[in-house]
């Protein structure tokens, strides 16, 4: 497995995720948003795996908050460039796995994942 978990060092989904993970002994490699950010093609890959949009990525904080502008851009290439200016407001963990993706805290799959090896 090569996971990455793209989040925020103080969230507490984020801390659940890498706990699930180290228990296990897999290595992770962390990505904290606020610090790095998340390139514009990781983004494009992650709504690939999850076949979504980019709302679907805001947390429930952005989307009652400054982030609710993003429902009214016109194109989803619009969208993603707000998004990536304000990581902050992404929904976490966003946990990679290669090709694969989840959002949020999803043991149910992690499973199936480290079943394939």
């Amino acid at each position: 497995m090569n996971i990455q978990i793209f989040g925020t060092a103080k969230c507490f989904e984020t801390k659940k995720a890498q706990r699930w993970f180290k228990e296990r002994r897999v290595k992770v490699q962390f990505i904290d948003l606020a610090k790095f950010g998340m390139s514009k093609g990781e983004l494009r890959s992650v709504r690939t795996a999850l076949k979504c949009r980019t709302e679907d990525l805001l947390s429930d904080k952005a989307k009652a908050g400054d982030a609710a502008v993003i429902s009214y851009l016109a194109s989803e290439e619009a969208k993603e460039e707000k998004l990536l200016e304000n990581q902050t407001w992404f929904q976490t963990p966003i946990v990679r796995n290669g090709k694969q993706a989840t959002l949020g805290v999803r043991p149910e799959i992690w499973k199936q994942w480290e079943a394939q090896g």
